[in-house]
């Protein structure tokens, strides 16, 4: 099926009249159909766009999510998907991309309307990775080979590769689909059942997908979405025994005390993805300065810097530093920020109110250092919803917090270097190690400097660059673990070697 290049809907009134006649999810997705907590406790969803509420859905306590992985154990061991020929696996999820085609422009609603993302960024990245991602998978279902190793003459070893069970996905809300889809179709395709918890702000989109999953023939108790905190839910995934495997995508602290959960119960395996403070390394001979220039801000400004991968630290050559802050300022200031549901706003708000007030907070915070910020405040716009505009330090120090502490907004830090050794030493005086990006003319500078970076991911002459056949993931405290591509799969098998002596 070929993806259209534009949404059908052009203005916001088309968006708003979508939102009219969208019926918002309102409870978890367990069984195949739609369910509540068993104490009826709810949470209310607010909109990042305006403040108001947009829904209430279930707070998931321990009990409900014991009934919920129970259940998801009892689909894997009936074999009604465990069991299915990965071919067949593979056309379910063929099936369910085109139904994620099919409902595109409402799903990027939900995605808007959740988490602020600006509709058009909805629609034309997010749903088109999320889309790709799972026909990818579908496609690779069958093609996956196990292991026979060969020349023994009185023996034959099989090395093959099989499910492990139940699996407990945990993502953030950001990308609410994206981050998802990240580590679903993988776990599917290989035979698992799934029990997905998305973050407690963003859940609609996900609600939604998994109901068109079960449309496309996933079937009841397979792929289950919970919903809840992740002090209550997520801790009672992370302790429950039936869980084979955990992966996570988020904070750092979060993810540690998933490690700490695992430890307590059965000492599952618990793949992380964490934060990231990425390097954005631009020399003089950058084959097109223009081009650095705009993507330093894109960078930083996409997703409201709401990113693991965010190019919040620009380290700039002393040469042509005064060239790029003024190219990279201008390009933020005139920005539009405004309504996500506006097809024309290219920067939306925060996702919500507390994350609105520690960026902020982080502004304040560096102003009262000797870096100097010469765009944005820390103060919050004059509108409803949770607004903030683009901030520019520059002179920041590499052990300036602004340097240092992954502030998950649309906040950039500018640091100067004189040679390539410099440039290395900034880049890695970091904890984290997830993603980077080198601009440079020199094809031996970029080899060099890619096998040096410490980081998961190495774009060069481009920034947040890639497809489903490269893995994606970190080092250091973000995290371990490869989402996308084949290797997406080592993670939700397990490997078994029969010997049959001949």
């Amino acid at each position: 099926m070929s993806t259209p290049r534009k949404p059908a809907l052009t203005t916001k009134d088309d968006w708003l009249g979508l939102l009219k006649s969208t019926t918002l999810p309102q409870g978890m997705w367990v069984d195949g159909d739609w369910a509540g907590a068993r104490t009826g406790a709810t949470s209310p969803l607010v909109s990042p766009r305006d403040g108001q509420v947009v829904a209430h859905l279930p707070a998931a306590d321990e009990a409900d999510i014991d009934a919920v992985v129970k259940s998801a154990h009892q689909a894997f061991l009936s074999g009604r998907w465990s069991r299915l020929q990965p071919r067949e696996r593979g056309e379910v999820l063929i099936r369910w991309a085109d139904l994620l085609e099919e409902h595109r422009d409402e799903l990027a609603l939900l995605i808007a309307l959740e988490m602020g993302k600006p509709v058009t960024d909805a629609w034309a990245v997010e749903m088109r990775t999320v889309i790709g991602l799972i026909r990818w998978y579908g496609e690779l279902a069958d093609k996956v080979m196990d292991e026979s190793p060969r020349g023994r003459e009185n023996s034959l070893a099989l090395v093959t590769r099989e499910p492990l069970g139940v699996i407990a996905a945990i993502t953030p809300w950001n990308f609410p689909m994206t981050l998802s889809t990240f580590k679903v179709p993988a776990a599917l395709i290989a035979g698992n059942s799934v029990v997905l918890k998305p973050a407690s702000q963003s859940p609609l989109s996900m609600l939604r997908s998994a109901e068109l999953a079960h449309q496309a023939g996933v079937p009841a108790g397979v792929l289950q979405v919970v919903t809840g905190s992740g002090p209550v839910t997520g801790a009672a995934l992370g302790r429950h025994p039936d869980i084979a495997t955990l992966t996570f995508t988020g904070s750092t602290d979060v993810g540690k005390q998933l490690l700490t959960y695992a430890g307590e119960s059965n000492a599952k395996p618990v793949w992380l993805e964490l934060g990231g403070k990425s390097p954005n390394i631009i020399f003089p001979d950058a084959p097109d300065m223009a081009e650095a220039i705009r993507t330093a801000a894109w960078a930083i400004a996409f997703n409201s810097g709401q990113m693991c991968t965010a190019g919040s630290r620009l380290i700039v050559h002393e040469s042509v530093r005064d060239e790029v802050v003024a190219g990279v300022v201008e390009h933020l200031a005139a920005l539009c920020i405004g309504d996500p549901l506006d097809p024309n706003t290219q920067f939306g708000p925060l996702a919500s109110r507390r994350h609105r007030d520690e960026v902020l907070a982080e502004i304040t915070k560096g102003s009262e250092t000797s870096a100097k910020l010469v765009l944005g405040s820390d103060q919050p716009l004059d509108q409803p919803g949770w607004y903030v505009e683009p901030a520019v330090f520059v002179d920041v120090r590499p052990d300036d917090r602004l340097a240092q502490h992954e502030i998950f907004g649309p906040v950039l830090s500018v640091l100067t270097f004189s040679d390539e050794a410099e440039a290395i030493a900034i880049a890695n005086n970091s904890d984290y190690g997830l993603g980077s990006s080198v601009w440079t003319g020199d094809l031996s500078r970029a080899h060099r400097m890619s096998r040096a970076i410490e980081a998961g991911l190495v774009w060069v002459n481009c920034f947040e660059e890639g497809d489903y056949s490269v893995p994606f993931g970190g080092r250091k405290l973000s995290g371990h673990g490869a989402d996308k591509s084949v290797h997406g799969l080592e993670k939700f098998t397990a490997l078994k070697t029969t010997w049959i002596a001949l």
